[in-house]
């Protein structure tokens, strides 16, 4: 399934910020603007707020309360990392944010136990044919993934 594209950073915090009303949750943006300040710049040279082709790169920090805890890192080159509860999925395309997020905050996200290789899943499906998986390390479950237990 196809999901709306946000064709920038502060559009997908505006997206995020819709979802936080949605679910009555507290939300704090840190805003990282410029090449010196992002972090996935280290090639920029002392003192370039640009990028070589002159634009202006913008990353967020986004928090949202509540339980399970999410945070929400909106990168420049359209990905994000999502933090669910300690457990972090990488490389999430900026469009799916929402979806991944409504997914988590509406309960579709559960934890999937597995008897061989012994081990805990938190699993994130999203609208469409797309789910996020991760492991959970340890034998530790927070209360939020008990909850969720499949």
């Amino acid at each position: 399934m196809a999901h709306p594209h946000l064709p920038t950073t502060e559009a997908a915090v505006t997206a995020i910020r819709e979802i936080a009303r949605e679910f009555h949750l507290e939300m704090t943006v840190t805003d990282d603007i410029g090449a010196d300040q992002t972090s996935r710049r280290t090639s920029s040279g002392a003192f370039a707020v640009l990028d070589p082709d002159g634009s202006l790169p913008h990353e967020a920090f986004v928090e949202l309360g509540g339980s399970p805890s999410l945070t929400v890192q909106v990168f420049p080159e359209d990905d994000a990392r999502i933090t669910v509860d300690g457990i972090e999925f990488d490389d999430v395309p900026r469009d799916a944010v929402p979806a991944f997020l409504r997914s988590v905050l509406g309960g579709l996200a559960h934890v999937k136990g597995r008897f061989f290789p012994p081990g805990w899943w938190l699993v994130v499906p999203l609208p469409g044919d797309t789910t996020y998986k991760e492991l959970v390390p340890g034998s530790s479950l927070t209360p939020w993934m008990n909850r969720t237990v499949r």
